[in-house]
């Protein structure tokens, strides 16, 4: 049976079922934490700690105590800098692992590579694994420069304006610098390439923008660690659409979360550009969607959890798993190119977890 069939197999709706596993897969779902453990062992070392060669440099350091004046405050840079040292739900280290069981699935690209084998460790090449140090500083940066505070939306229950100003030029300034780090890095690898991205508009702006801030780090990764092996150009798209939309799934995961049944605060915020809410809206319409928006604001201020229960009692949830499903299917579709082996299995069970809802 196919990777995918056993995918296909779980159903669209959001029901208990779990996908059923067959060969190399154990008899359920591993959670989230477990698959990422097995995962890492397989390419030789705990990815959590991928990049604090650059985390730990003295710059950094210096940071971090600065950071530190911000304990007492709502500023979101701390959220962040706890979760570059722990979050057992997302994984923020996730980007690398997938960067380096890609390269380790692929192996070789045969006798063309002969003199790059000095080195490797665990079927992976030295360049490899700095790619994939590399992908997760350019994630970091990410997330650092998105945690700056509109200071014109400030509550005073998020602290003194001047704490939240500091905050905001800590943020940019640590994004700055992990970005220098990994330019620096990635032009050792002497296997630079440019992006260019533009505006677009129309229908499928929201997936092509999600592709864009969520995805194409990791797609591209994946494709650069093949091309550093040495693959043609056929493994290099294999690599790519598994990163493209192994990673899509993730994030549709993610915005899953406070919809799932028993797994959020009703009264939590949640993003109104997630996929449900988007989903949503296409199957409600724009005028019906931002009157539903209008009847859930209570004295000025959004009222989530009546928003979050409209959008439950329409088809934006399980249209958004089933959306889910898709891309985790074509993701094991593109495994499918790659031989049997320990790391294609893990990447298998990463694609199983995040499309699996109970």
């Amino acid at each position: 049976m196919s990777l995918r069939r056993l995918l296909r197999r779980a159903g669209p709706g959001p029901g208990p079922r779990r996908p059923p596993r067959r060969g190399l897969f154990s008899a359920s779902p591993p959670p989230w934490s477990q698959v990422v453990s097995e995962a890492e062992k397989i390419v030789g070392y705990p990815t959590s700690f991928i990049s604090l060669r650059c985390l730990l440099s003295d710059e950094l350091g210096n940071i971090a105590l600065q950071v530190r004046k911000l304990v007492g405050t709502r500023h979101p840079l701390l959220s962040t800098a706890r979760g570059l040292v722990q979050d057992s739900r997302h994984n923020l280290q996730m980007r690398g692992l997938v960067v380096l069981l890609v390269s380790k699935a692929a192996g070789p690209s045969g006798p063309a590579t002969l003199a790059l084998d000095h080195g490797m460790v665990s079927g992976i090449y030295p360049s490899q694994r700095s790619l994939a140090e590399i992908t997760e500083l350019i994630h970091t940066a990410f997330l650092v420069h998105r945690g700056i505070v509109n200071l014109g939306e400030l509550k005073t229950s998020d602290g003194p304006l001047k704490d939240m100003q500091f905050g905001n030029k800590i943020a940019i300034l640590s994004g700055d610098f992990l970005l220098a780090n990994a330019c620096t890095s990635l032009a050792q690898l002497q296997n630079t390439k440019e992006n260019w991205i533009t505006d677009d508009i129309g229908i499928s702006a929201w997936k092509k923008q999600t592709f864009l801030s969520h995805s194409a780090l990791l797609a591209k990764s994946c494709q650069a660690a093949m091309e550093l092996a040495r693959h043609g150009a056929t493994v290099q798209e294999v690599a790519f659409q598994y990163g493209k939309h192994m990673s899509l799934s993730h994030k549709i995961n993610s915005d899953l979360q406070p919809f799932v049944k028993g797994k959020s605060d009703g009264s939590l915020a949640f993003s109104l550009n997630s996929a449900p809410a988007i989903l949503h809206q296409e199957f409600l319409g724009r005028e019906m969607w931002m009157k539903q928006i209008r009847e859930a604001q209570v004295k000025g201020s959004l009222d989530y959890s009546k928003l979050r229960e409209a959008i439950k009692a329409g088809k934006g949830v399980t249209s958004a798993i089933d959306l889910c499903r898709y891309h985790g299917n074509k993701a094991l579709e593109a495994l499918e190119h790659f031989p049997p082996s320990e790391a294609r299995s893990a990447l298998a069970n990463i694609v199983f977890a995040v499309t699996t809802f109970l």
